[in-house]
């Protein structure tokens, strides 16, 4: 079992910033993304990374958001940039899959990230 715990979301302007955090409960070699879903959406991938730190982002947010991982820590970070109000959404963070197109079976509750207009 992994237990995933969110930090970081809250209320932003457009065009502001944001840095969510995830700490797992134990040492992973598995990929770890964010998902993200608003309200009557479909979660969708935001952006994973492996162990070793390969990458996969979402079109929507390829420029503007940068993921990356300090695996000491058994942590994923998502620095959200020139965000918009489309950006809107719950972000879950998820683990427990190499693939970086899949979601895993772990996931952490969720941080509200509301881009105000």
């Amino acid at each position: 079992q992994v237990q995933l715990v969110e930090s970081g979301g809250g209320l932003v302007q457009a065009g502001g910033s944001l840095r969510l955090s995830c700490a797992a409960s134990r040492s992973i070699t598995y990929a770890m993304g964010w998902y993200r879903q608003a309200p009557e959406e479909q979660r969708e991938l935001v952006a994973a990374i492996s162990y070793g730190g390969s990458t996969n982002y979402a079109d929507s947010v390829k420029g503007r958001f940068t993921i990356s991982r300090d695996n000491a820590k058994n942590t994923v970070y998502l620095q959200m940039n020139s965000l918009k109000p489309e950006d809107t959404a719950v972000y879950y963070c998820n683990t427990g899959i190499y693939h970086l197109a899949d979601p895993g079976r772990y996931w952490g509750q969720g941080t509200q990230v509301t881009v105000s207009s």
